[in-house]
């Protein structure tokens, strides 16, 4: 008789709970020391949760975007970062397995090469572009072989432990026809320098460290697209990267709320007030409120993270997929915010001291809203798109 894995088995498997209890007790020591999750970083890749996303028949367990969205939030309850960084590994294997099952190989290298053992991460992030993906202050070079790059990469997680940076930058050699390269840089190639400059409010274990370009050659064979910059350009592995790193994103956030909430809801009937005849805080009316409301939140997260993860793991064709992935990474992220900073409100103050966890996941929760997607290009993107505005207009606003 065959025994099928039911979900919670896979991610029982793939994360355990005495791996999720021994990231619990690691996550403020990797924050106060600015230090990379190596320990959970290789525990994970010894579990094979690295390859969670990668098809069986390539070694992996095949999982899609529903389950995989609930292993990262799983993650994220008890070490933010270290969810928020593998994902930009798991990410990328995602999309290319997604481009696999529809008949498109331009990533199979990536399902490839992480089945082997190398790590993927984003180098997506750019000084003066707020438009990632689409438009870039990278250049690329035509050369033989390949493309030749220059350019300054922020946000670049994994920075210790990635093997290929995915990355994007412009062509601009026709100024009439700009051109979009997407691709990946090996680690070794020369012309790329890792500056260490991260030293943040929150999720300081995913070393997001600076990379500079210069000169650096992509070979054609790891390039897996160029095409016109803007929307106009876009296809399913644009969409796919939508639908991989902002769900994923999302599922982050909602992880530090819920663990909020369950810190919050475990120490108030803990706290007493003399005002209320040394009864706990928990028969007060406005904590009853505001835990009331922390509650419906992760409850609209769950469902709208559920709804939109099922579907693009199960193939539904919506027409209007970037708004919907836009939409859930905006609403999810900031409203998981709001639940940790009515969290810090209902401690009493008690938050204020790094001794208390909600301390560190005020925080950490605090970096959700400066992801790609923010309220800034959420609005701009959903509200052109939903009234018929073209988003690549060469006059963006008026």
């Amino acid at each position: 008789m065959t025994t099928i894995d039911t979900t919670d088995d896979i991610l029982e498997r793939l994360v355990p709970h005495d791996l999720l209890a021994r990231m619990d007790e690691r996550a403020p020591q990797y924050d106060r020391d600015n230090a990379f999750f190596q320990e959970d970083f290789d525990e994970l890749r010894a579990t094979g949760f690295l390859d969670i996303a990668i098809p069986t028949e390539l070694g992996g367990h095949g999982c899609g975007l529903d389950v995989v969205s609930r292993a990262i939030g799983r993650i994220a309850r008890v070490a933010p970062a270290t969810a928020l960084a593998v994902n930009m590994h798991i990410y990328w294997t995602g999309v290319a397995a997604d481009l696999l099952r529809q008949g498109d190989e331009s990533c199979r290298f990536i399902l490839e090469e992480a089945a082997s053992g190398k790590v993927f991460a984003a180098l997506h992030g750019e000084r003066g572009n707020d438009v990632p993906l689409f438009l870039s202050t990278t250049s690329a070079e035509r050369v033989e072989g390949g493309w030749s790059l220059n350019g300054h990469k922020i946000f670049g997680s994994l920075s210790p432990v990635w093997d290929y940076g995915g990355f994007h930058a412009m062509d601009s050699s026709d100024e009439a026809n700009p051109r979009i390269v997407h691709g990946f840089l090996r680690r070794d190639a020369e012309g790329i320098q890792i500056v260490e400059t991260w030293d943040t409010i929150g999720m300081r274990a995913t070393q997001s460290h600076d990379t500079v370009l210069t000169n650096a050659v992509c070979p054609d064979e790891l390039v897996a697209r160029v095409c016109a910059p803007g929307m106009a350009g876009a296809d399913l592995f644009h969409v796919a990267i939508f639908a991989w790193a902002l769900t994923d994103f999302a599922a982050v956030y909602d992880g530090i709320a819920r663990r909020a909430f369950e810190l919050t809801v475990e120490s108030l009937p803990t706290k007493t007030s003399i005002a209320l005849g040394g009864a706990s805080m928990a028969h007060h009316p406005e904590v009853q409120h505001m835990v009331a409301e922390m509650r419906m939140a992760l409850d609209a997260n769950e469902a709208l993270l559920t709804k939109v993860a099922t579907d693009w793991a199960t193939g539904v064709a919506h027409q209007d997929w970037p708004i919907r992935l836009l939409a859930l990474r905006h609403r999810v992220i900031n409203d998981s915010f709001g639940v940790v900073d009515r969290a810090l409100d209902l401690s009493g103050g008690a938050a204020a001291f790094k001794r208390n966890r909600l301390e560190l996941l005020f925080r950490d929760a605090r970096m959700g809203r400066f992801h790609p997607g923010n309220t800034l290009l959420a609005h701009e993107i959903i509200g052109k798109l939903s009234l018929g505005v073209d988003p690549d207009a060469e006059k963006r606003w008026g």
